[in-house]
Parts: C-alpha cells; structure tokens; sequence
C-alpha cells in the first residue's frame, strides 16, 4: 500500500516528467512557491528561521489535535519558495511516524533536484528537512 507522502512524491515526479527540461522545471517550481500562504511579519521571527539556508527561511511548525502536523513556510528567493511549496506537499498534514519514516533524500533523487540544485541551494533543502524533521521528532515524543 502506498502512504499519502509517497502518493504526494509520486504526483510531484509526475508533473515534473511532464514539464520535460530543468528550465520548465524551475518556472514550475517557482509558481508552486507563489502559491505558498504568505507568513505575518510576526511568523518571520529568529525562531522560525532555518539555520544553513543562504537564503532567509522561516518554517512555522502548527500541532494539529489529531496528531497530524502542519507546516508552513516562506523565503525571500523564489526558487527557495517553490522548494518550501515541495517540501510542504510531502510533509505537510502527515503524522510526526509518516515524516520520520519518509527517505526525503531519496525523494530529492527520484525528483533530479539533487543534479539540478547549487550546492548553496541543495544544502538549504537538506537544512530544511532537517528543521522539518527535528520537529516531527520533538512532537512525536510523548508529553509528561
């Protein structure tokens, strides 16, 4: 049976076997990265912002009462936005178990974002996934 994260990974390898070059692929990416939900100026705080990014990253991690965790987040390059708007397709609304178990660099792989990315811009994705992580983790623990 397939999870939701790999239905999620499988829809975005998809649409990018469609878009065909790494240029269409970036443009695509970009627009994924206007459709992100815009984060108030509060949101944009030293503890939402990811750590190794080049860029200015802010990831705000929300609890849901089901378990589930939701993330949203934004970045003042473009191309660092559409990489958000991936990651939230993958993570986003997923238990902290689905995120931990999910191999997002293996994810990167099938996708060709590790040959197609700076090395600036890959070791912000991977600083990213680790905030992501770190945080799954910290709600997956049980509370005194």
């Amino acid at each position: 049976m397939t999870s939701p994260i790999d239905t999620a990974l499988n829809d975005l390898a998809a649409e990018f076997e469609l878009l065909g070059d790494w240029e269409e692929r970036y443009r695509y990416v970009i627009e994924l990265g206007r459709e992100l939900e815009p984060l108030s100026d509060a949101e944009r705080s030293e503890a939402n912002k990811v750590r190794g990014c080049a860029s200015q990253v802010w990831l705000v991690t929300e609890p849901l009462d089901d378990g589930r965790v939701r993330f949203r987040g934004d970045s003042d390059a473009h191309i660092v936005r559409g990489l958000i708007a991936i990651l939230m397709r993958l993570y986003a609304d997923r238990t902290p178990a689905e995120i931990l178990a999910f191999d997002a660099n293996a994810a990167f792989a099938a996708l060709g974002l590790n040959g197609a990315l700076s090395t600036q811009r890959a070791n912000g994705l991977a600083s990213m996934v680790t905030r992501v992580r770190r945080d799954a983790e910290a709600l997956g623990q049980p509370r005194p």
